[in-house]
């Protein structure tokens, strides 16, 4: 399978450059998908479009087991700083995170399963909006599984290149993703001039008091062996500067592996965020749950480790290091055994990492992508 993928990798390269030149962004994938579904079809695909908004679905084969691949499509709203050939040409939009290379993968893997012999099907699962939720807090994943996406899955399989792990090494895992929160949060005051700061209730004081006690959350209220993170990324408060507003908005993200932990941090967010109380002032909370924590099933894990093995030597196998990243393929294997695993794309001596202006991959990586993926998906049909 490998030999094969090796010899389709110059149109692998084509696809992927062509979606780095075109993004789009989630729930807009529109040219992505139209590209995509004219490709299975001419491939012998049945093809259904318009799947959680902007996703396709193409089967191919008959009968039980049913194995999907998933590939995400969406880009990210980011300007793009490489001056390459395949730039691209969406002003302020890029594919700063590989899904590019993911549904150039997936196409290569698409073509390459179309001319095998199998029992049962295989359904190709080209996911829209990963990165990104619409007005109902809900993305790709969720929105293509309400539209049958699933319907007769058994198994469901996916990768993500990995700009951090050198190209032609892989990891592979139980654990993959964190769960992931958001919180947002208005603390109120009484705003007023700064030079009578006495007659104030000074919502940027209390909200370093806040912060504080946010920070302290990890390291004071939870177990040491229960990893999280939460961070801090907005704070907007004031207009000028010799006065005190009266109010201050911040907003950050939560990431945790346990639902206890989860439980715990919302509390504890809850807890921090009544010190505004105690000190004259008020807030507002309100805590929107994202994706859960993604769990790579033991049966999956074993699958893929074998084609690994078989293709390239389990010394390719590389120890993963653990990240508190997110990733909404767990809704598609919170009820069906499925498992992700990373490919390593990383360009010698480059520093620069996934949702970075100038992220950029190895293509060297995609035919072995391709590879795996195909002969996963045959191993579990064969073997279930």
């Amino acid at each position: 399978m490998l030999n094969k993928a090796q010899e389709l990798s110059p149109q692998i390269v084509t696809w992927r450059r062509d979606f780095h030149m075109h993004p789009e962004l989630g729930f807009q994938e529109t040219r992505t998908a139209g590209v995509v579904a004219r490709h299975l079809q001419e491939w012998g695909y049945q093809v259904r479009t318009g799947v959680g908004k902007t996703g396709v679905v193409g089967d191919i084969g008959s009968g039980k087991p049913m194995v999907a691949i998933r590939a995400d499509m969406d880009a990210l709203p980011i300007q793009e700083a490489n001056d390459v050939p395949y730039k691209s040409q969406n002003d302020g939009v890029m594919h700063a995170c590989g899904h590019d290379a993911h549904t150039a993968i997936a196409l290569g893997t698409a073509k390459l399963l179309s001319q095998e012999d199998f029992s049962g099907t295989i359904r190709f699962l080209f996911q829209p909006a990963e990165e990104m939720e619409d007005d109902e807090g809900l993305s790709g994943a969720p929105r293509m599984i309400e539209d049958g996406a699933l319907e007769g899955v058994d198994y469901a399989i996916a990768l993500h290149v990995a700009a951090n792990i050198e190209e032609g090494n892989i990891e592979l895992d139980e654990y993959a993703a964190a769960g992931v929160d958001t919180f947002y949060a208005k603390i109120t005051g009484k705003g007023g001039h700064g030079s009578t700061p006495h007659k104030v209730v000074d919502p940027i004081f209390i909200s370093g008091h806040v912060i504080l006690a946010i920070h302290n959350i990890v390291s004071r209220r939870l177990r040491p062996f229960d990893p999280a993170v939460i961070s801090i990324g907005m704070i907007k408060g004031g207009q000028v500067d010799n006065v005190i507003p009266a109010e201050v908005d911040l907003s950050g993200t939560i990431r945790y592996l346990n639902p206890d932990t989860q439980k715990l941090i919302h509390a504890e967010i809850e807890r921090a965020m009544e010190i505004a109380k105690t000190m004259g002032g008020d807030y507002e909370l309100r805590i929107v749950e994202g994706y859960q924590p993604m769990n790579n099933h033991p049966e999956v894990i074993a699958q893929i480790r074998s084609v690994i093995e078989d293709t390239i030597g389990l010394d390719k196998l590389v120890e993963p290091e653990p990240e508190m990243g997110a990733e909404d393929f767990g809704f598609f294997i919170q009820d069906i055994p499925g498992a992700m695993f990373f490919l390593g794309c990383e360009i010698e001596g480059d520093t620069r990492r996934h949702h970075d202006s100038r992220f950029d991959i190895n293509e060297e990586c995609l035919p072995l992508g391709a590879a795996i993926m195909a002969q996963s998906a045959l191993r579990l049909l064969n073997d279930s």
